[in-house]
């Protein structure tokens, strides 16, 4: 698949350096000259990009960026990519720890929505708990034992079909979380959130999470 990167942070810059080995051809943008993304394109083959075309006919885009820099982003910024291309979003929102008050998440808008509503587009939530050591180095072939399981929340059945998909050739179960509407239920201080859970306990963390969010994540 071409598939575009917004943000080469710890998740961003790992999934460029995992999908470029499985394959795929990857075009990384972060918030600055691509020039400053020479190392990791020479290091992986992706090709580094102004933010603005990383999307470009793109069969699948991933934004990873600090919450708080999304109202950033150019309006329009994901029109490029191929008509359905699923977006997946890996942010979390850390008020106390990065990010500053968001009133909106703050009132409860869950953090997915919050970011879709400002991208113009559906997204789909996943990545967003799992160690980026981890989703480097402990992916791992379907039917292993203790293959970690990733949540994904999202409203189009096709569009998480391939998300699903892409979850598994990186070698980690997916698992549906639901609409996006309870992607509220992966967010940072559930009780799945930033654990290496397989199928069964994911579902069972998913299922037990409530809306509330707990102090450590509050502004």
């Amino acid at each position: 698949m071409k598939i575009g990167i917004i943000g080469a942070g710890f998740i961003g810059g790992t999934l460029t350096r995992r999908l470029t080995a499985l394959g795929h051809e990857v075009r990384v943008a972060n918030s600055r000259d691509p020039e400053t993304l020479a190392e990791l394109a020479a290091e992986t083959g992706a090709t580094a990009v102004w933010a603005a075309d990383a999307a470009e006919d793109a069969d699948l885009v991933i934004v990873s960026i600090p919450q708080k820099n999304t109202p950033d982003l150019a309006p329009g910024i994901l029109d490029a990519r191929k008509p359905g291309a699923p977006v997946i979003e890996t942010n979390n929102y850390y008020p106390q720890q990065r990010d500053g008050k968001i009133e909106a998440i703050e009132s409860g808008t869950p953090e997915s929505v919050w970011v879709s509503d400002l991208l113009g587009v559906p997204v789909y939530k996943v990545f967003n708990g799992i160690y980026w050591k981890h989703l480097l180095n402990k992916g791992v072939p379907a039917g292993t034992d203790g293959r970690i399981a990733l949540p994904i929340a999202g409203d189009d059945a096709d569009g998480k079909k391939i998300v699903s998909a892409l979850v598994d050739e990186l070698g980690f179960d997916p698992v549906d979380a639901g609409p996006l509407a309870e992607s509220w239920r992966q967010q940072p201080g559930t009780p799945v959130y930033g654990k290496d859970f397989g199928v069964d306990d994911t579902i069972k963390a998913l299922a037990e999470a409530t809306p509330e969010r707990t102090a450590e994540w509050s502004a």
